[in-house]
């Protein structure tokens, strides 16, 4: 069993189930995967739970007991109070941060409401030459993320410039497929007023997924559709990981779906589904069927 269907309990709850194991996910959200794109997710969701992944939306764990090398786990959903025991129990409710008995009382250090240790954009505390990193700071709590922070604190007390852009921090959930994304996702772009063009590509359609037998998922691309300007791209599928990261490097320096479009990609890859994703953003996919624009 596991508490919780966010990205740590999948990439677990996933290695387990394809070791044969038979597992059940509760969330107490009522969506699965919210911080990532929806259409992202749906699929992740129809995938997973064709692996054989039981996942319930809506079902808060509110305790658990150890009896008999067993975990009885209590949990309430719409049906109301309801038990459950399973063989081994994944706990991946979320983190906190890690910050009672860190600092000395005398410190002068701030923390938020949620105990966090208060910074500024460049990791600077309210203490004058005492910095924080990582996960004891807000912020996504992700080792590259907490390593880029370190580098740049260290830059800046040498007396250099260095910033860390927050907006192009990729995140992946290690599952199978992999699910990775960098910059926002479509539903956040709408609820900001933002107009959109999206452009995906099925791995389906992929020579080189074909030839290795690993079809499933997708590449999406968003674009602004008044500057084209690449906002969004999201992933599910084979090295979802390593084709975001591509996505993220033109994004930091404002790439638009058309430049990424007149790249040349080596054939046959993964990455083409990434090319292809772009071109389809403007009606220009070149391997399956281009739709309307939105």
């Amino acid at each position: 069993g596991e508490s919780g269907a966010g990205g740590s309990g999948r990439a677990r709850g996933s290695v387990w189930a394809r070791l044969g194991a038979e597992g059940t996910g509760r969330e107490a959200l009522d969506k699965f995967l919210p911080a990532a794109d929806e259409q992202i997710a749906k699929e992740a969701l129809k995938v997973l739970t064709k692996q054989g992944l039981n996942i319930r939306l809506g079902a808060r764990v509110t305790a658990s007991e150890v009896k008999k090398k067993q975990v009885t786990v209590t949990f309430t959903d719409a049906n109301g109070e309801q038990k459950e025991t399973f063989d081994k129990l994944i706990v991946a409710v979320g983190r906190r941060p890690v910050t009672t008995d860190l600092l000395a009382a005398d410190s002068g250090v701030t923390l938020d409401e949620r105990g966090f240790i208060y910074v500024d954009d460049h990791c600077k505390t309210s203490v004058p030459g005492v910095f924080a990193i990582g996960d004891v700071v807000r912020g996504a709590m992700l080792a590259h993320k907490a390593s880029e922070e370190g580098v740049m604190v260290a830059e800046r007390i040498a007396g250099h410039k260095a910033q860390m852009n927050y907006d192009l921090i990729p995140s992946v959930i290690y599952t199978h497929p992999e699910i990775a994304w960098v910059g926002k996702t479509e539903q956040t772009l709408k609820a900001e007023g933002v107009e959109v063009n999206v452009g995906t590509f099925p791995f389906a359609a992929s020579g080189r997924a074909m030839a290795a037998n690993d079809t499933t998922g997708l590449v999406k691309v968003i674009a602004d559709a008044k500057t084209d300007r690449v906002l969004g791209v999201h992933v599910i599928g084979p090295s979802a990981a390593e084709l975001v990261q591509q996505g993220a490097i033109g994004m930091e320096f404002g790439t638009s779906a058309e430049d990424l479009g007149m790249m040349v990609f080596s054939h046959p890859t993964l990455s083409e589904a990434l090319h292809e994703a772009a071109l389809a953003v403007n009606g220009h996919a070149i391997h399956i069927a281009n739709r309307k624009k939105r």
